[in-house]
């Protein structure tokens, strides 16, 4: 049974996942890495990356930090509840993210009920630009991806002995301590998982920033759309998912590490 599940995963994931890396080490048949350095060479591109990389990591640490209160409230409710509660928080896994999407065009477009508070409070006396920048895709993605970390961290605080974090603040412990010594170590398995999810949705979602950036705000996928669908650039469409893929598993991995410390 072990034998044939291997092969078929081999099969399934692997080989497709190979095919791909290797597209982005073949250059005029040659394997080289001339096209990567080509890739960064070009001053579009490294700014592709670095937005990628900045607003993954944003929404990851503000999922975190958002995730981790909003787990230990939820926790603590009583069963009834908490279950009212976890289904409200999943609730945006059930709608198409093409809608959450557009929802936020509505929330912050030039007539949408942002502008038009700001407008009707004498903040400005004109609309303010919100789409089509970084601020809308952080917003986006946060919205899209934040009920990953809390559903990762609900489960890890529901294994949490209920007794320690009594037992810390007898013995003196601030909350903050209670946090850092207790809380954090003990749900760290939850942390990476909901961090992963997070950071890797993050930088390979396609529909938000594709909506709420435009060709404004470019982030690899979307380069990576147009590369195969504007371009024909196959060789540089390769190197992009390349990178996506070593970023998504270097962000396990130093995530695993930083919970090890």
């Amino acid at each position: 049974m072990v034998l044939p599940a291997a092969v078929f995963t081999a099969a399934l994931f692997l080989l497709p996942v190979g095919i791909l890396l290797s597209e982005g080490f073949k250059v005029g048949g040659e394997w080289t890495l001339a096209g990567y350095a080509d890739f960064f060479s070009k001053p579009l591109n490294r700014t592709v990356f670095f937005r990628t990389l900045k607003l993954g990591l944003l929404v990851a640490l503000v999922s975190a930090i958002v995730g981790y209160a909003s787990a230990f409230c939820i926790v603590n409710l009583e069963p009834k509840q908490r279950g009212r509660i976890f289904g409200l928080v999943i609730l945006p896994l059930m709608i198409s993210p093409v809608a959450r999407t557009y929802a936020w065009i509505v929330i912050l477009g030039r007539t949408g009920i942002v502008n038009d508070a700001i407008v009707g409070l004498g903040l400005s006396d004109t609309p303010i630009r919100f789409l089509f920048t970084e601020t809308a895709v952080f917003l986006g993605l946060l919205q899209l991806f934040m009920p990953l970390m809390i559903i990762s961290l609900i489960s890890s605080m529901e294994n949490l002995p209920k007794d320690v974090i009594p037992a810390a603040r007898v013995l003196g412990a601030s909350w903050l301590q209670v946090f850092t010594r207790v809380i954090l170590p003990l749900t760290r398995e939850g942390l990476v998982l909901g961090g992963t999810l997070v950071f890797t949705g993050a930088l390979t979602a396609y529909i938000t920033p594709a909506i709420l950036g435009g060709s404004k705000v470019l982030m690899l996928e979307t380069l990576l759309y147009q590369k195969v669908n504007v371009s024909n650039d196959f060789v540089s469409a390769g190197i992009i998912a390349t990178i996506l893929i070593v970023m998504c598993f270097g962000a396990n991995v130093v995530l695993r590490r930083i919970a090890k410390a």
